[in-house]
């Protein structure tokens, strides 16, 4: 079957995912390339079922037709011992966050590195990358460090309040960059460690709707700093207004959402996504206040 006959149906797994704009980004430059494609939310909470789910909601879609999912917090680790296959950057970082549907096998990608890459690349082109602290070691957490890593970053400073969780980071990472300094500490020392970094990265939960607030201490933030989240509902979180008002370069959560599902509507349908027209379409859901 040619690809433009093909029709997709696709999903997202995770929690509180149901006001997720990635749907109707798919779904519009789907309609933009005439192909038929219907994505739906499957949202952990609303099920009342927890991230070990994941492997029994893959088998069901699987058996209900679906080609494809997206996977997001807190399933992107727990989903690859329910995989048939991963990708070698899948396997590097440790999370997957697209599952390809194919044969009944099940195939993972990780487009969270790639997708933040892009961003910050087109965000953030002339950011100083010597010393760089990251908030969150989780799925999303995991993918941008390898990102921040591939693009340079000397030192990389992890924190996460589940000490054992940044350790294991770190020494995943050091196993694929051992020319960087990669260290882990506690939430309690991050805001000491912003006063020497030159960018911030935040990759915790921390700014959601349903996570709201600041993820760190922000009396150490300067104009001298550049902020970075990865939260994108809502697109201006606590952080990102904070650091605007500080006199900050930014790089809202919004860019990183458009370049995982780039990556991801690629990985899916084989075709290329127009990136201006997605990017257009994701801000003027934002605008509209979906």
């Amino acid at each position: 079957m040619s690809t433009l006959t093909q029709s997709y149906l696709v999903g997202l797994i995770g929690d509180g995912v149901l006001p997720s704009l990635t749907p109707p980004m798919h779904e519009r430059e789907a309609d933009a390339q005439a192909l038929r494609y219907l994505y739906r939310p499957i949202d952990l909470t609303a099920l009342r079922r927890d991230a070990q789910a994941v492997g029994e909601l893959l088998q069901s879609g699987a058996d209900l037709g679906f080609n494809a999912f997206n996977i997001t917090h807190p399933c992107k680790q727990v989903v690859l011992d329910f995989l048939d296959e991963v990708s070698d950057n899948a396997t590097a970082i440790g999370a997957v966050n697209t599952v390809i549907i194919k044969d009944g096998k099940f195939y993972g990608y990780n487009t969270d590195a790639s997708g933040f890459g892009w961003a910050l690349a087109g965000g953030l082109p002339n950011a100083k990358l010597d010393r760089v602290l990251q908030l969150g070691a989780g799925g999303a957490g995991a993918a941008v460090a390898f990102a921040l890593l591939a693009d340079g970053v000397k030192e990389l400073i992890i924190s996460d309040p589940e000490a054992v969780r940044a350790s294991e980071r770190v020494t995943e990472l050091k196993a694929h960059f051992p020319q960087a300094a990669i260290t882990a500490i506690r939430p309690e020392d991050a805001s000491a460690a912003l006063a020497e970094a030159d960018g911030l990265l935040n990759a915790s939960p921390i700014g959601m709707h349903h996570h709201p607030g600041l993820p760190i201490d922000i009396s150490n933030l300067t104009a001298e700093h550049w902020v970075a989240d990865c939260v994108y509902r809502p697109v201006d979180t606590a952080l990102i207004t904070a650091a605007r008002e500080l006199g900050c370069q930014v790089l809202d959560g919004g860019n990183m959402a458009v370049g995982q599902a780039l990556d991801a509507f690629g990985i899916i349908t084989g075709l290329t996504p127009n990136a201006g027209r997605m990017h257009a379409h994701l801000l003027e859901m934002l605008e509209a206040g979906f």
